[in-house]
């Protein structure tokens, strides 16, 4: 039988509010929020890079609830849930399909974003019967072009955000026009809005095991996506989107021979006032650098 608790069929709390629960998954506790409808199909939300049950969009979990019975969780050892993150999509696939079963599930939708999305094509891929239909968004096939390449315009973005100020998905996510910062900060906004009860941040073992696992499957051998035969929205950027604007930070990281190169490179080039590129290049020198200094651009280290 479906998991169930003792709310009513439907569930009016909004995701800024809704109770974080746990449920035990072969001896390891994973968390998880739910709402909506207490009946139907759930759609199974499955995240992006580094993040937690606090990075879900709460407009766009809303707008799905408004309708659809949704869950939101953080897989093994992402954020309060326990665990060691694993650091290839396989095993987080199976940990998903794991915490499904223990809800009792036997029929779910998914919606992957980023390497949620990598996630849930494995789910598909090896559990055909228990998804009954998948939104893909912002995401790739295993060996697509520039998968691979994820982890150092990561890294790229993360020293532009502490340089910065900001946060790193203000830069990953977005695109530089006016529209593009405004979306930004907007979302940025609406992932502060849940006071009480947030998730722990992920931990950097976590994060690197993610980045270890994107890595190796943008070097796997391409899979057979035409074997997916149900219902299958995929959303992907085109025009001006953050993916075609890293071109500049590639071309820049490939000249570079270690991150603290790049940072270099981009504190002297990129467009800012003189004051502003003083302290950021203090900011760099005195707490970034010591870290990246000889950390090279291809993921190794020097020396």
């Amino acid at each position: 039988m479906p998991h169930t608790s003792n709310q009513s069929p439907h569930s009016r709390v909004s995701f800024q509010d809704a109770p974080t629960r746990s449920v035990d998954v072969g001896g390891t506790a994973f968390v998880y929020r739910e709402l909506g409808p207490r009946t139907g199909v759930p759609v199974i939300l499955l995240n992006h890079l580094a993040a937690q049950l606090d990075n879900f969009d709460p407009r766009i979990v809303d707008g799905l609830a408004a309708t659809r019975r949704v869950i939101a969780f953080d897989n093994r050892g992402i954020g309060a849930s326990g665990g060691k993150t694993p650091s290839n999509i396989s095993a987080m696939a199976r940990d998903a399909v794991a915490f499904i079963r223990a809800l009792g599930f036997e029929e779910v939708d998914l919606f992957g974003f980023s390497l949620g999305g990598f996630v849930a094509q494995e789910i598909v891929l090896t559990e055909p019967t228990l998804v009954r239909k998948l939104i893909l968004a912002g995401t790739g096939p295993a060996g697509g072009e520039g998968i691979d390449k994820v982890t150092p315009l990561t890294i790229v973005d993360m020293i532009k955000g502490a340089l910065t100020f900001r946060d790193a998905k203000y830069y990953l996510f977005f695109t530089t026009t006016p529209n593009g910062r405004r979306a930004a900060n907007a979302f940025l906004d609406r992932l502060k809005e849940r006071n009480n009860n947030r998730d722990k941040a992920i931990s950097l073992s976590a994060f690197g095991a993610q980045l270890k696992a994107i890595k190796a499957y943008g070097l796997q051998a391409r899979q057979d996506l035409s074997t997916i035969r149900i219902p299958t929205l995929v959303v992907i950027g085109e025009g001006r989107s953050p993916a075609i604007e890293k071109q500049r930070d590639k071309r820049r990281l490939k000249e570079a021979t270690s991150f603290g190169e790049f940072g270099q490179k981009w504190l002297t080039t990129a467009p800012m006032a003189d004051s502003t590129r003083a302290m950021r290049r203090s900011i760099f020198e005195r707490e970034l650098l010591p870290v990246w200094r000889n950390r090279l651009s291809d993921g190794n280290h020097a020396g």
